[in-house]
């Protein structure tokens, strides 16, 4: 008799007990500059017709440099070696850089769906999304290309309409001011330092309707390095974490989820000293931050040096969303 009232048992301390952690979902967020992923048979076509390297193209809308079709055309093996690293990331959402389009995306990301900015331009950024995930692509950022001088931003809503609604920002910020104040003379500083406020008015928008959002990317600045008030005597900007991380309006508080993380080269060839990649949190997303979640996926070294990869390597983080 008590032999057969187990199985009932089973089931009713099943159902009486308190939900476990294990209820809820972990989704893994990141961003990859993948460096010119073209796929194969167009970037072959741009090659033919390159563009010296720091010459202008002129009205030429797609183009590459001369140094790009010299050294980065991708083999089946270079393409196949990439979509192992990403096999090994295992992100749900991986916001990109430096990719043409949906084609060449999905020589890396084989069973993903995509949304990316529409600029006629090679270099793109998006989003690569594991199929079954809700979403939405949303417009492109367009005020962040200043007229479409640099790369858009690119907008994902994830679990659109749900409680575990995500808004999420893919960027490709001007590159050459990496560890410089804003208000350098440098015209690359002076070109991000356009951007920056920019950026915060997305952040402050986000914060004020009561989003929970990130921003990924390569922003081709070392954000836990600067020193000192967002802005100079002049009003102009200077730090740039200070000014896009003021807290104004509430939830405008950010979580850059490298700070406190020793930094890791991509390759044991390279020297770098610090993340220009970044994965920011806002307030109301970093309370889902799974902790010592931090990802930074590195390059063997063979394949470093035997396959054409990419100068930059995945970083992100793990978010626990309730059901």
């Amino acid at each position: 008799m008590y032999r057969s009232m187990l199985p009932l048992i089973a089931l009713m301390a099943a159902l009486l007990s308190p939900a476990s952690p294990a209820a809820d979902q972990t989704l893994r967020i990141a961003a990859w500059n993948l460096e010119w992923l073209i796929a194969p048979e167009e970037f072959r076509q741009l090659a033919d017709t390159c563009v010296p390297r720091d010459a202008s193209p002129g009205s030429r809308k797609r183009s590459i440099p001369c140094n790009v079709a010299q050294e980065l055309e991708r083999s089946a093996l270079d393409f196949q070696a990439l979509e192992r690293y990403a096999k090994q990331l295992d992100a749900d959402v991986v916001a990109l850089q430096e990719v043409d389009g949906v084609a060449a995306a999905r020589k890396v990301f084989r069973n993903h769906d995509f949304c990316f900015s529409r600029r006629e331009g090679v270099q793109n950024t998006g989003f690569a999304i594991r199929k079954g995930i809700p979403h939405r692509c949303g417009e492109d950022f367009i005020d962040l290309s200043l007229d479409d001088r640099v790369r858009r931003g690119a907008v994902l809503i994830v679990y659109p309409g749900d409680k575990r609604e995500l808004r999420l920002l893919s960027v490709h910020l001007k590159a050459g001011c990496p560890r410089r104040p804003l208000d350098d003379p440098r015209r690359d500083c002076q070109t991000l330092a356009e951007q920056v406020p920019i950026l915060e008015r997305w952040i402050d928008e986000q914060a004020a309707a009561g989003r929970r959002f990130a921003i990924l990317g390569d922003f081709n600045h070392d954000l836990l390095a600067g020193t000192g008030p967002a802005r100079n005597e002049q009003g102009q900007p200077r730090n740039f974490w200070a000014e896009i991380d003021d807290a104004d309006p509430v939830g405008a508080d950010l979580v850059n989820v490298a700070e406190g993380q020793r930094f890791i080269n991509c390759a044991p060839d390279q020297n770098y000293r610090s993340y220009i990649d970044h994965v920011v949190l806002g307030a109301k997303l970093a309370e889902w931050r799974v902790p010592d979640s931090f990802v930074r996926l590195t390059y063997d070294g063979r394949d470093a040096l035997e396959r054409k990869l990419a100068d930059h390597c995945p970083i992100g983080v793990d978010l626990r969303l309730p059901r």
